[in-house]
C-alpha cells in the first residue's frame, strides 16, 4: 500500500539518499550544504515543500515543489523534483506523488501544476504523458480550477 505524507525528521537520511539518487540521475553533483539547506526548508514548509511516498511503511519516493506567482493569472505550482527508489518503480509511487501534489496545489488555489523532464527520460515521460498535457516544451501541466 502506498501512502503519501510530509517528511518527518526521522526521514532525513533516507530522503537524502533518494535526493542524491535524483541528482545523480541527472549527472549533477551538489555540495552537502545544498542538502542541509533544502532539508531545513522542507521542514519549515513555508516556501519549499516536500512529500514522501511510503510503500508498506518504507520511504521509497520523494517530491519537492513550490508555488510561484504568474503574470497572467492565479499562482502556479512547480513540481521541481520527483524520484522513486529503483526497487519501487512501476508500482504507482510516482503517480501517487504527482496526484498528492496536484491535490495540494488545488487546495492552495493554484491554477496549474507543471514540471519538466529531460527529453531522454523515456520511462518518466510514459507516466507523465498519461497524467498531464505535454505542451511541446517538455513541460507538463495539469489545469486546476483555481481560487474558489
Amino acid at each position: 500500500m502506498i501512502t503519501i505524507d510530509r517528511l518527518a525528521p526521522s526521514d532525513r537520511d533516507t530522503w537524502e539518499q533518494l535526493f542524491r539518487g535524483y541528482i545523480d540521475f541527472y549527472g549533477r553533483t551538489e555540495p552537502d550544504a545544498m542538502y542541509e539547506r533544502s532539508w531545513a526548508a522542507f521542514q519549515e514548509d513555508t516556501r519549499l515543500h516536500a512529500l514522501g511516498a511510503r510503500l508498506d511503511g518504507r520511504l521509497v519516493g520523494i517530491t519537492h515543489f513550490f508555488i510561484h506567482p504568474s503574470t497572467s493569472g492565479p499562482d502556479l505550482c512547480y513540481l521541481q523534483d520527483l524520484f522513486t527508489a529503483p526497487e519501487a518503480r512501476g508500482k504507482g509511487v510516482a503517480r501517487a506523488l504527482i496526484e498528492a501534489v496536484r491535490v495540494w496545489a488545488e487546495e492552495q488555489g493554484c491554477c496549474r501544476l507543471y514540471w519538466m523532464t529531460h527529453e531522454t527520460n523515456a520511462t518518466a515521460r510514459r507516466l507523465y504523458d498519461q497524467v498531464a498535457d505535454n505542451r511541446g516544451f517538455i513541460r507538463y501541466q495539469i489545469e486546476l480550477p483555481g481560487p474558489r
